[in-house]
């Protein structure tokens, strides 16, 4: 479970808590950019995440049909099928465009991989029909746990992309301001400020 502690140092702690979008109104537009970017970025890293528990779960519940099924082979051997049909699977995602990279992805692949305590994924033919049932229910509930994250990270994005919108909506922020921002001269908003 992905736990939020209140003045935690974690950035989902920070973007989280209940000042992160707190009278907006007074923050610089600089600043308001800084934490939109700052929770984009953790939203970022828990789609990666539950991307990583999606794959794990997929590889679960094929060995479960296999085993099921009476089939024989390996779903080390069909893995690049599985993920095919993961990925061809209708998308039940937000719909946005995410331009950035995880930035913790070796820490969401152990954290992943930790989940099954001490057996290996790559050989799942091994594990017990009662530890495949085991995994596949931990799996599933903490992909439950990052999605709800997720949503809650997408929800402070979407407040602060509201609060920056209003601004140039109502001429508190202009275009030429930005432009002239990211050629690296100061806007009227970051002069004053």
């Amino acid at each position: 479970m992905i736990e939020v502690r209140p003045g935690g140092r974690r950035r989902i702690d920070r973007v989280l808590a209940e000042d992160y979008v707190r009278a907006l109104g007074d923050l610089p537009l600089a600043d308001l950019r800084d934490r939109r970017n700052e929770a984009a970025q953790e939203e970022t890293d828990l789609s990666y995440l539950r991307r990583l528990l999606h794959v794990r779960i997929d590889i679960v519940l094929a060995e479960q049909t296999l085993r099921s099924s009476g089939g024989t082979g390996s779903v080390v051997d069909r893995l690049a099928s599985i993920l095919a049909d993961n990925a061809l699977g209708p998308a039940t995602g937000s719909g946005r465009h995410q331009p950035l990279e995880p930035s913790r992805a070796g820490e969401h692949r152990r954290q992943a991989e930790a989940l099954v305590g001490d057996s290996d994924l790559s050989d799942v033919s091994a594990l017990s029909d009662d530890k495949l049932v085991g995994t596949l229910g931990t799996y599933r509930e903490q992909e439950a746990s990052v999605s709800q994250r997720r949503r809650e990270v997408q929800d402070v994005v979407d407040t602060l992309n509201a609060e920056i919108a209003g601004r140039y909506a109502t001429g508190m922020a202009s275009v030429d301001e930005l432009i002239s921002r990211e050629r690296g001269r100061p806007g009227k908003d970051e002069r004053t400020e």
